[in-house]
């Protein structure tokens, strides 16, 4: 079972491999290694990615990671960004 901050750590690993990671990557990670009680039911009805665990990972990336809501990704920061944590792709 894992916690919050050491799936914080292997997404940003991620994204230092891949570019980027994607949600559900996360969430099939969190499934696939027995830590559903790090995912919540979004209003959907499908899984997503738990509180502690999003709070863990922006405050490991506040300043060097954004999210792609379109596509449901993180990758990191780069100058054409705006400010703040979403990006547009």
């Amino acid at each position: 079972m894992m916690e919050a901050q050491k799936v914080a750590e292997w997404m940003l690993e991620e994204i230092e491999k891949s570019q980027c990671i994607y949600q559900d990557d996360v969430v099939d990670f969190l499934v696939k290694s027995d830590s559903e009680h790090l995912l919540r039911e979004n209003a959907d009805g499908n899984l997503a990615i738990g509180r502690q665990v999003l709070n863990a990972f922006k405050n490991l990336t506040q300043s060097n990671v954004v999210w792609v809501k379109p596509d449901r990704y993180w990758r990191f920061r780069v100058p054409e960004d705006e400010p703040g944590r979403e990006a547009r792709g």
